[in-house]
């Protein structure tokens, strides 16, 4: 188990207002029923992520598409989005000094 689905599995989702719901699965070749929940769910493409009150009708939403989606936190969503920022921007360019050390010593 790696370290993300560690942390998701001890965070307590009834205890956060709000829930972030990503579709990790195709919907093409699932049943009707979970087809039409997830789009009462509106969660129509891959990768795709919303946000939900987390609600009793909500939850029991999710549980009927489960295998289909990944439920975060809010602080879970933001952590994840933070890292991804992260991993994408520019690091600091490098600076090479082109003069032979000799020359830098004499100066």
């Amino acid at each position: 188990m790696n370290a993300f689905k560690a942390y998701k599995a001890c965070a307590p989702i009834a205890w956060s207002p709000n829930l972030y719901i990503t579709l990790v699965r195709g919907i093409p070749g699932t049943r009707r029923l979970h087809r039409r929940t997830l789009e009462a769910l509106r969660l129509r493409k891959c990768n795709r992520t919303v946000m939900r009150w987390n609600t009793p009708t909500v939850r029991g939403m999710l549980q009927q598409v489960k295998r289909l989606i990944v439920i975060e936190t809010e602080e879970m969503y933001k952590a994840r989005k933070q890292k991804e920022a992260n991993h994408l921007a520019l690091r600091p360019p490098l600076v090479i000094n082109h003069l032979p050390a000799s020359a830098s010593d004499s100066s």
